[in-house]
This record gives C-alpha cells, sequence and structure tokens, in this order.
C-alpha cells in the first residue's frame, strides 16, 4: 500500500475562480498527470484535505481517474470537525458532494476549531498516515501551504518521505504544454 499526502494553494491565492478558468485545466492536467505516474508506480491511497483549492481539486481529478484506476482509493481529512461550516453556501456544497463521494472522510479531530494545535495535529496525522506528499507550492511565492511545506520538510529530515514540489515553473511548462495541445486538437479532461 502507497498512501500519497496532496495539497497545496487554495484556490484564491493562485488567482482562481471558477470551474472554467483556464488556470483550473492546466492544473488538474497537472494533477491527472502526475496521479497516473504514481498509480502506475504502486499508489493506492490519494489522501488530501478538504480546503478550496488544490485539495478540492485533487480529490475531483482522482475520482475522475477512478474508472480506469479502479484501485485507487480517495481518502478526504480534515483538521476539526464542521469543517468548511463558515463557507458561502456554493462551497459548501462541493465540499460536501466531494466529501460523499469519496471513499473515506474523516476528520482529524471531532471538535470544532477552538486552536492551532489542531492544525499541527492534522499535519502529524498527514505526515504518519502516508509515504510521500506531492504540493502546488513555490518557495517563492508564499501562502497558506507554507506551514504545510515545512511541517513535511522537518519530518523528512528524520524519516524517508519524499516531497514533489509543483511550482511555477512546471505549471508554466504544464500550460504551455496543455495550450499546444489544445492547438493540435488534442482532447483535455
Amino acid at each position: 500500500m502507497s498512501r500519497l499526502w496532496l495539497t497545496g494553494y487554495r484556490s484564491y491565492e493562485l488567482g482562481v475562480f471558477g470551474s472554467q478558468d483556464p488556470k483550473l485545466l492546466v492544473i488538474k492536467d497537472t494533477l491527472k498527470k502526475l496521479l497516473i505516474g504514481k498509480l502506475e508506480n504502486g499508489m493506492d491511497w490519494l489522501i488530501t484535505g478538504g480546503q478550496l483549492g488544490v485539495e478540492q481539486w485533487a480529490a475531483e481529478v482522482g475520482l475522475a481517474l477512478k474508472p480506469d484506476y479502479p484501485e485507487l482509493k480517495i481518502a478526504m481529512m480534515t483538521p476539526f470537525a464542521e469543517f468548511g461550516s463558515n463557507w458561502n453556501e456554493n462551497n459548501r456544497g462541493t465540499y460536501a458532494q466531494l466529501a460523499s463521494r469519496v471513499d473515506f472522510h474523516q476528520s482529524v479531530s471531532e471538535q470544532p476549531y477552538h486552536g492551532p494545535q489542531q492544525l499541527r495535529n492534522y499535519q502529524e496525522f498527514m505526515l504518519t498516515h502516508t509515504d510521500e506528499a506531492v504540493m502546488v507550492y513555490d518557495l517563492e511565492v508564499e501562502g497558506k501551504p507554507k506551514y504545510d511545506y515545512e511541517a513535511i520538510t522537518r519530518f523528512a529530515e528524520q524519516h524517508a518521505y519524499p516531497l514533489t514540489l509543483i511550482d511555477m515553473d512546471w505549471l508554466q511548462e504544464s500550460a504551455n504544454e496543455y495550450q499546444e495541445n489544445s492547438n493540435n486538437g488534442s482532447q483535455f479532461e
């Protein structure tokens, strides 16, 4: 069994607003290619959070891959109970719909948010229940994922825990490839 933690920027940090945003199409295509490679090398669990942005997009991409990779299991873990309850109705609905479609959904803490220790406990849980991490994160473009990046790198100093960073250069190369393939009539999902 090989378990992958996939996390990264929130949608607003990438300036992605809406499901038809061209940036989102490129990000999802990048995640799809990466996940296919991981699946073909033995990954069978995609474990992500429920944050708006990369985490939800990863779950969506994983769900889209399940027909071709039935061995893939997807878990959505959240740091605390009532996660996302302060979001607008549309975002809460998207989250609830995704949570209902994944193979496993659970909060690390059974309590609603009451302090940053819950977030650290979540990071510890994710690190000790996965074998590697992928982050859509660029060290030169700080954002909320900075805290996960720091936790992962600290953990990796003491454990064999690979980290793959999908940075802005990778995303730009993916965008160029996506555009080239689109111009050549290739179909992307």
